[in-house]
């Protein structure tokens, strides 16, 4: 009998039958959830970045230059971007199993069509198109994530959903060179061949996601009742800081405000070596199957960093901390990268750069869904995202611009490190901020 009292006077999340369920709720979500989503995202990125490879014959087939190639690369996220909001709450009211798989179907015929591009202005169409198709994927997703994960573990959660972003150019970079060499098979291009082949996968993801996520947890049929219940009682009692639910206080909200600014600058410098890198690697005069090989070494450093990193961030818990130590970081690399005066100190500049950018999007969406909860989390999240990744347009333009401006790539790289700099300095006033707020 006093044993069984004890029992009862031990916080239930420190019982050992009770951290054994977590365990195995954790375990069984992570396993339904991450791979196919994780995939999805792989797609996602490379049907956004592959456009950088194709560049290496495109531009010369349809007669781009350097800053229309960089605009076209770029006004994806002007779609994007005015679109994002809207979808966010469209998941929010019809359910993120629905409403992914209407966004991957629609972007993986949008990136497909891509292959028929004639010129600048359908190049720049099917671009924006495709950025309208993308609109409210990763805000969708953080959000239905958080549905799923209690914060604590939610870096790491995050950390290996956005392994996605490096394990893409890990094989979407050979992969593209590849499909580049079937040039002239059934009377096509080697890069139409490229947009259609990774084009279409994102289709077939999008029913793959409706046949098996849900989106309540109380509707999980792979988990036990007893599992079912721990997870609903872990998320409903997340402490949340100061939280907001209405969706136009979100919008008000300085910290949102704050962090959108903040993504801007790490979104800018991740698009803007993204895109540029294997024409970067092709002005040192590599074939265009060694510009794929060498432009996975870049992730392949991210894939492991950010996942270090990410655990040292769970561990102590101080995530703005790390998000400005990842955003200055990013910003030496770049900056080595653009005074190096050969390839082997460059390519570290850019690996560095990569590694602090990918460990910067994990840490950075752990923040937001501290403070927003419902409505005001689907729409802020969005919010958030629309303006911070204008820094998806503005990178690849800036690149561009100053690449036919001035006719090397340095000056450009120079610019992505001196704003992710301010996007440090600005993540440094988050917690002066959170306190007044």
């Amino acid at each position: 009998m006093h044993s069984e009292s004890m029992a009862m006077d031990v916080p239930p999340e420190n019982r050992p039958a009770d951290m054994a369920i977590r365990q195995r709720v954790l375990r069984k979500n992570a396993w339904r959830l991450l791979p196919l989503l994780t995939l999805a995202f792989i797609f996602n990125y490379i049907d956004r970045t592959s456009v950088g490879f194709a560049a290496l014959t495109m531009n010369k087939d349809i007669g781009l230059t350097p800053m229309q190639f960089g605009w076209g690369a770029g006004v994806l996220f002007a779609g994007y971007c005015l679109c994002e909001i809207p979808s966010n709450l469209a998941l929010y009211r019809y359910g993120a199993r629905r409403w992914l798989t209407r966004i991957m179907i629609t972007w993986g015929l949008a990136s497909a069509a891509t292959a028929f591009v004639q010129g600048p202005t359908s190049f720049f169409v099917l671009r924006l198109l495709l950025g309208v198709a993308e609109a409210g994927f990763f805000p969708g997703v953080t959000f239905f994530l958080a549905c799923w994960f209690p914060a604590q573990y939610r870096v790491r959660v995050l950390a290996f959903f956005m392994l996605g972003v490096p394990v893409s150019s890990i094989i979407g970079g050979p992969m593209s060179a590849l499909l580049l060499e079937m040039n002239g098979i059934a009377g096509l291009h080697g890069w139409q061949w490229m947009f259609l082949i990774q084009g279409l996968p994102a289709v077939l993801i999008g029913f793959a996601v409706y046949a098996l996520l849900r989106d309540d947890p109380n509707d999980a049929h792979w988990l036990t009742d007893d599992e079912r219940t721990e997870l609903v009682r872990m998320l409903s009692e997340e402490p949340r800081r100061k939280p907001t639910t209405a969706l136009f206080a979100a919008l008000k909200d300085g910290r949102v405000l704050l962090l959108a600014a903040t993504q801007f600058g790490f979104i800018l410098g991740s698009y803007g070596v993204g895109i540029w890198l294997p024409l970067i690697l092709r002005g040192h005069g590599f074939s265009v199957v060694n510009v794929g090989l060498f432009s996975t070494v870049p992730y392949i450093a991210a894939v492991i960093g950010m996942l270090i990193w990410a655990r040292a961030v769970d561990r102590s818990g101080r995530r703005v901390f790390h998000l400005v130590a990842s955003c200055a970081v990013g910003a030496a690399g770049l900056a080595l990268s653009a005074c190096a005066n050969g390839i082997v100190v460059e390519m570290i500049g850019l690996s560095l750069a990569v590694v602090a950018v990918s460990s910067a999007r994990a840490i950075f969406w752990t923040i937001p869904t501290r403070f927003l909860t419902g409505v005001a989390a689907a729409g802020g999240l969005a919010f958030i995202n629309s303006l911070g990744t204008l820094g998806g347009f503005a990178g690849p333009y800036l690149v561009g611009f100053l690449k036919q401006t001035t006719g090397t790539f340095s000056a450009g790289i120079w610019a992505m490190a001196a704003i992710l700099g301010v996007s440090a300095a600005l993540a440094a006033t988050l917690p002066v901020l959170a306190r007044q707020e």
